[in-house]
């Protein structure tokens, strides 16, 4: 009984310190339009320096008109995502950055997509449905905090969209970012 307790309480600190997180890159931001395709590329040159010189990555990008999001808050989830896939990729591979825009579901609008997809070793099946939950990392010990993909989660959660990731046996693994064109949440 005292375990589950302490599991509730951790779970609770959990959520607590991703949604301070996620609060804290919304400090004044307001909704605006921008252009993905920018932001991503300001991203990439962000990181640019932990790039190792025999990595590759490439843009495709699709036509994806203005997309109506909190940019520094957008520009976050693309860090923690992209920098994950230069770590995955290591010494050497490729990372590849997609952008689309996905057709209208059911009683919603389009939403653009990003896609960032690594060469990498990929995330063992029984590993990837903890990927988004606070604290949980799959880097070695002193090198995640295991915050990243959880505060992307919210974020995008905040947008109205989704995050998930895909990673076939074999290697690779692939994020994919949806989002509504025009703003859908509070």
């Amino acid at each position: 009984m005292a375990k589950i307790a302490i599991q509730k309480s951790t779970c609770g600190r959990s959520c607590g310190v991703t949604e301070n997180v996620a609060a804290c890159a919304d400090a004044g931001e307001t909704w605006t339009a921008v252009d993905l395709h920018e932001r991503l590329d300001r991203v990439a040159a962000l990181l640019r320096h932990r790039l190792r010189p025999a990595v590759t990555v490439r843009r495709e990008y699709g036509t994806v008109p203005p997309v109506e999001c909190l940019p520094g808050q957008l520009d976050q989830v693309f860090v923690n995502v992209l920098a994950n896939a230069i770590d995955a990729v290591g010494d050497a591979g490729t990372i590849v950055v997609r952008t689309s825009v996905t057709a209208a579901g059911a009683g919603e609008g389009p939403r653009a997509q990003v896609q960032i997809s690594d060469s990498g070793p990929g995330v063992p099946a029984a590993l990837q449905a903890r990927l988004f939950e606070p604290f949980f990392t799959t880097k070695p010990e002193g090198q995640g905090t295991g915050l990243g993909l959880a505060v992307s989660y919210g974020i995008v959660e905040r947008h109205g969209g989704t995050i998930t990731l895909e990673s076939p046996p074999g290697g690779g693994a692939t994020v994919t970012i949806a989002i509504p064109l025009a703003r859908t949440t509070e």
